[in-house]
């Protein structure tokens, strides 16, 4: 009898046959937690249930968002930024989602990588709203336009990676050192310390929204070189196919 596509999966699973640079064949990573976060990554994907999906967890990172969003909304509600704590569970559960559903489905050997790109900046995108319209209830003495510019920043992080990856066809995540992960262990300290130190929030989103800004002109540069490289290369190509007419 042949076995079902469920079954060979699952017995790719227990077996051990995926091997963690199998499971992170799609994209470049240049982060510093690259290391440890794939570490547990592997870790936790060999012991996730069989009856979890990767659109369950895909799922799950939206929720954690939502619960950032929530634990703004809660603190400017009742005054007391203590609900803040809430959002660093929330970080923690957008992470946990985000970076495995992905994985997940590689591990599994069931990937769909176009589906998986699609709904992954989708979802990130989402998140990112989220988080910057719960600072802006947050926020006081009209510093809802930080919240603006960093939700502007980061999308256009998310423009600049897309666009490389269509011209180079090499898809990265990472702003140099500075990933997904290192933005969320950051904005989880930012949630501390404005439990610790009430109002300092403003001045750690100032200077994100700087970072960010530094980062993203770096990462544009290079790009429009990559852009100009790929133009050159098009350029010869097509001249050697005219010449071999």
């Amino acid at each position: 009898m042949q076995m079902s596509k469920t079954l060979q999966n699952e017995l790719i699973l227990n077996e051990g046959i995926v091997k963690p640079k199998d499971i992170f064949q799609d994209r470049e990573r240049t982060n510093i937690l690259r290391s440890a976060e794939r570490v547990a990554v592997y870790f936790l994907v060999k012991r996730i249930p069989a009856f979890v999906t990767p659109n369950m967890l895909t799922v799950v990172g939206l929720a954690g968002s939502v619960l950032a969003l929530l634990a703004f909304v809660l603190a400017n509600y009742f005054n007391n930024s203590n609900y803040l704590l809430l959002g660093i569970v929330g970080i923690a559960v957008n992470w946990l989602g985000d970076s495995l559903d992905g994985r997940l489905a590689y591990y599994r050997n069931i990937p769909r990588r176009w589906y998986g790109f699609s709904l992954d900046m989708v979802m990130d995108w989402i998140s990112v709203v989220l988080i910057g319209f719960g600072y802006i209830v947050y926020a006081k003495e009209m510093n809802e336009i930080l919240a603006f510019a960093f939700v502007v920043l980061y999308g256009w992080a998310m423009i600049v990676s897309l666009i490389r990856y269509k011209i180079t066809d090499k898809f990265t995540i990472d702003s140099g050192i500075v990933g997904p992960a290192e933005l969320k262990v950051i904005i989880s300290i930012i949630f501390l310390l404005e439990v610790l130190v009430p109002g300092s929030i403003k001045f750690c989103i100032i200077a994100i929204c700087i970072i960010l800004f530094i980062i993203n002109l770096i990462d544009t540069n290079k790009l429009l070189d990559a852009g100009d490289l790929r133009d050159k290369a098009d350029k010869a190509s097509k001249q050697q196919s005219i010449d071999e007419i």
